[in-house]
């Protein structure tokens, strides 16, 4: 390796590790006991950081280097890039650390992760938890300090958050009692400091003047997708969005047709109204009659995907990986939907581990049925997030262990849920769970429209085709009226998706992208090796290129194909 190119790594490495948050999910056991730094300042030096290490970069010989080196430079300048972006753009005249309250995941993330998913001695963890705990106060005051007239929906999203944490916090203690860590007292007195600081937090945040507004300016929103390696302006991404709701209107309904025979029901019986008979008539058991009985099913769901594929060979599996599945903590749930993946920590040696949340409570067990719970374990699981997380884990790379590529993590993902299909995995329900997926995955359409309509304030962006009330001069009840009319979600997923969407720019609109993109590259490679290399061969040669590249922008997937000699060169 270059020289000057080793030097530039170490210095992104310590510059991407600088936030202890960063560090926690990363895998890094150094440092851990403190809190990120909220203030404005820290945004003005993440910026001046970012900036240097761009000039380091340009300054380097991209002759001198590997196809593999050159890959990295381009991902670690992609990712500069968009940290300078979501530092200094602004929108009502502030940044969005001033307009953007986030307590509730810098405290409770932090938290939950120290004590479910690092393998540290107990002691060390609840010393490092007791910190936190500490700098709490301080953190909130600074905290306030940056605020001026931030977005209403995200104060409250902030607030539901943080009045979760008293069960997370019960689980703590309870857990320092039970292993006699000797400064449990100590830990006691800082939760106390800690829930008297959140009070009086959220009384002052409660207190401020807010806004409504939290659209960008047009070209800000461009650039997002841009910085997304994502080569569609924001009407081709709108069209795209209308076009695969209407070829998936036109799927759905056709199933719905031969279903509606096979289930004996009324030829008129509505989407909707079949949606919820096999809701009903695939409802999982609870022969506890509690939620613990769902979270075994997806247990024994697990195992069998895992067996059927190992079977087959379809994807390549490591030994020294594992998944726990776990109910979304209380404070995580105003933005886990129904189900969400923490993938293994990508800088820590040993098992390589994922955690599964799933959100459930009683009105949301329509979310998790015999025909859905499979859908989601390919989703999360394997061979979705966790395999291909876990394995980019492992990646040789430092630049692409850092890299957070959205649309590649869900286009790899959306597409297992028809490709497992159409290997014949849910036999003889596969065009049940076919109508139900195809029902869930049309979200991804109205997420584009949605994620778009939310970024830019064009209320024409939620015009996608599908009848529904836009006319609320609330974004969130016109926005939710359309994902409800799409996906038939109950009203408390409706509002967990919208607050993410609204905080996680970009992010929405990268499944469907990815989705297309991943099918559009598996297309060319099929094209390119007919006569040569043809059925599931070509697709395990897919899946692990796919794999084992690391993370990167499903663009940029086109580069390693041909790297390979698997595509024509451009």
């Amino acid at each position: 390796m270059d020289r000057d190119l080793d030097a530039f790594i170490t210095s992104f490495h310590r510059h991407a590790t600088s936030d202890p948050n960063a560090r926690l999910v990363l895998g890094l056991d150094h440092d851990l006991g403190q809190l990120p730094d909220p203030g404005l300042e820290e945004g003005q030096r993440r910026i001046r950081s970012a900036r240097d290490l761009l000039e380091q970069l340009d300054a380097l010989d991209p002759a001198t280097v590997s196809f593999d080196e050159a890959l990295d430079m381009d991902l670690a300048r992609l990712m500069l890039q968009r940290e300078l972006h979501a530092e200094s753009l602004t929108f009502n005249g502030r940044t969005t650390r001033q307009q953007q309250p986030r307590a509730g995941d810098e405290i409770g993330d932090g938290l939950f992760l120290l004590f479910a998913n690092d393998p540290r001695p107990a002691p060390e963890r609840l010393a490092d938890i007791t910190a936190r705990l500490e700098a709490t106060p301080a953190y909130l005051s600074a905290l306030l300090d940056r605020l001026d007239t931030p977005v209403a929906r995200w104060v409250e999203i902030e607030a539901t958050k943080l009045r979760g944490l008293d069960t997370l916090l019960d689980t703590l203690t309870g857990w320092s009692e039970e292993v006699a860590y000797a400064d449990h007292r100590r830990l006691l007195s800082a939760r106390i400091e800690a829930e008297a600081a959140v009070s009086r937090y959220l009384e002052a945040l409660e207190a401020l003047p807010t806004t409504e507004v939290f659209h960008l300016d047009r070209g800000d929103a461009q650039r997002i997708i841009d910085l997304k390696a994502v080569d569609r302006s924001v009407e081709e991404l709108h069209t795209m969005a209308c076009t695969f709701l209407t070829e998936t209107h036109e799927i759905i309904e056709s199933l719905r047709q031969r279903l509606v025979i096979k289930h004996g029901l009324p030829a008129d019986t509505s989407t909707e109204a079949l949606q919820r008979h096999l809701a009903a008539r695939h409802r999982v058991a609870l022969p506890s009659g509690r939620m613990s009985d769902v979270l075994e099913r997806y247990q024994r769901e697990r195992a069998r995907i895992l067996e059927w594929i190992e079977e087959r060979r379809l994807f390549p599996v490591f030994e020294g990986q594992d998944m726990r599945i776990l109910c979304t903590p209380t404070f995580m749930e105003p933005s886990i939907p129904a189900g969400a993946m923490m993938s293994p920590p990508p800088f820590r040696e040993g098992v390589r581990t994922s955690l599964v949340y799933l959100t459930l409570r009683p009105e949301l067990l329509d979310e998790h049925t015999e025909i859905s719970i499979p859908s989601m374990m390919i989703h999360e699981g394997i061979p979705g997030h966790h395999l291909q997380l876990a394995t980019a884990s492992r990646h040789p790379s430092t630049i692409r262990r850092h890299f957070e590529g959205m649309e590649h993590a869900e286009g790899w993902t959306t597409m297992l849920e028809d490709y497992m299909l159409d290997q014949g995995y849910m036999g003889e329900l596969t065009d049940e769970a076919r109508f139900c997926g195809k029902r869930d995955i049309a979200r991804i359409g109205a997420r584009v429209a949605i994620d778009l309509f939310f970024m830019t304030g064009d209320r024409s962006m939620l015009e996608v085709g599908v009848p529904c009330d836009l006319s609320s001069s609330d974004p969130f009840v016109a926005a939710g009226s359309l994902l409800e009319a799409v996906t038939g979600f109950v009203p408390p997923r409706i509002e967990a998706e919208l607050n993410w969407y609204s905080q996680e720019r970009g992010y929405p609109l990268s499944y469907l992208t990815g989705n297309q993109l991943v099918w559009q590259l598996k297309r060319e490679l099929i094209e390119a090796q007919a006569g040569k290399l043809e059925g599931l061969e070509l697709d395990r040669v897919f899946h692990r290129i796919f794999l084992e590249s690391g993370n990167m922008p499903v663009t940029y997937l086109w580069r390693v194909f041909r790297h390979e000699g698997l595509l024509p060169e451009a």
